[in-house]
């Protein structure tokens, strides 16, 4: 039994943050699931766009679909239900043995409507009815806009993936959301059993964007300052204190009078799953933000590096409850020494949009160059 299957013991789910055709239709992704403890995919704009302008996979559906007239966001719709829809079909008896807690398979809404409520819900609702799979969820970012659209969608019993969380604040307004969605919902008497949703907190960017931070502060300071030698300790610290105090968060409301009451009626726990998992720092372990974040009612999507990584040497340990007292600690000392870690961390949810859009932009303009060579059509 690998190392990402016993994840499982521990309460942990392993999900892949990847998808390709071929790589559904040759048997590899089954291969991952039967034998390396993967039990549900997610995917985003980035990840199609690579799979889409990296390989042929897509090109014959590409120019049939041409031929059928659609264009632009149409055809990449077109392309990526079909894939979501074989993945919930490999995932369905993972989806059934788990009693519908696994085997999920996320398709996201178009980034350009992060700003947008009235267009994310009519885009979510579009694509729920598309896929037409029990076990599909459909990502929302966690901007302003999409939180409204987070209760909506759950009180209609869509299942949610509440993406790009970054911050506590933010994350504390997404778990009521949801919350109040269940609420709405048990108030029209309908059932609470069948709506899954988890909370998406982006890991490895934290890091990123405050170790930065760090070092500007550090070249602020003499090479003996004591200051700048304990900035170099801190480095590589944020990103798993900020996920561990979410974890805690998310121990206390769903352990808490509120959720009871809807637990009672059926309703499941939004679990919180850490997205971003793979080490951008060389410097830091690879398996890092796999480790640190071992938890009971979690999941990790792992890139297949990652995946790889961790099944051949991470630590099968539940280690997301330490140190909570240094996790507080090093939000109160970062802004004490020049880092203002929470404007920092907040800053990164606008980024991440703007990140995803670019990419949705990228993915269309590779399209529309695949169509026109395919069809001999020159682009529009």
């Amino acid at each position: 039994m690998v190392r990402a299957e016993q994840l499982h013991a521990l309460g942990q789910s392993v999900w892949l943050d990847f998808i390709r055709r071929e790589h559904l239709a040759s048997g590899e992704f089954m291969d991952l699931v039967r034998d390396h403890g993967v039990v549900g995919v997610t995917s985003n704009p980035t990840i199609f766009q690579q799979a889409i302008a990296g390989t042929p996979d897509y090109d014959e559906e590409i120019a049939r679909r041409a031929g059928q007239g659609l264009s632009g966001a149409a055809l990449f719709e077109a392309l990526e239900v079909g894939d979501i829809q074989r993945a919930c079909d490999l995932l369905r008896p993972v989806y059934d043995r788990t009693g519908r807690l696994d085997g999920r398979v996320s398709i996201e809404v178009n980034p350009r409507l992060a700003s947008d409520t009235a267009a994310t819900l009519e885009e979510a609702r579009r694509l729920n009815r598309s896929v037409a799979r029990p076990n599909v969820m459909v990502k929302v970012p966690a901007t302003a806009a999409g939180l409204p659209a987070i209760t909506a969608l759950t009180a209609e019993g869509v299942c949610v993936n509440i993406t790009l969380i970054f911050s506590l604040a933010r994350y504390d307004q997404v778990i009521e959301a949801y919350l109040t969605g269940l609420e709405r919902r048990a108030a029209k008497h309908e059932p609470l059993d069948s709506i899954f949703s988890v909370a998406s907190f982006f890991v490895s960017r934290v890091d990123t964007k405050v170790d930065a931070a760090i070092e500007a502060a550090m070249a602020a300071r003499a090479a003996a300052s004591p200051e700048r030698a304990e900035l170099a300790a801190l480095r590589g610290q944020a990103a798993v204190a900020n996920a561990r105090l979410a974890y805690a968060r998310f121990r206390e409301v769903f352990e808490g009078p509120r959720y009871a009451k809807l637990k009672a009626d059926g309703a499941n726990a939004q679990r919180p799953l850490w997205a971003s998992t793979s080490t951008k720092n060389p410097a830091y372990p690879d398996t890092l933000y796999v480790d640190e974040l071992v938890g009971p009612d979690s999941v990790n999507t792992m890139p297949l590096a990652t995946l790889t990584a961790y099944n051949d040497h991470g630590s099968l340990e539940i280690r997301i409850g330490r140190g909570l007292d240094q996790a507080r600690a090093l939000f109160q000392r970062l802004p004490e020494l020049s880092v203002p870690v929470d404007t920092l961390i907040q800053q990164l949810e606008p980024e991440g949009v703007q990140a995803f859009a670019k990419s949705f932009e990228s993915l269309l303009g590779t399209l529309e160059q695949k169509r026109a060579a395919l069809t001999g059509r020159p682009s529009r």
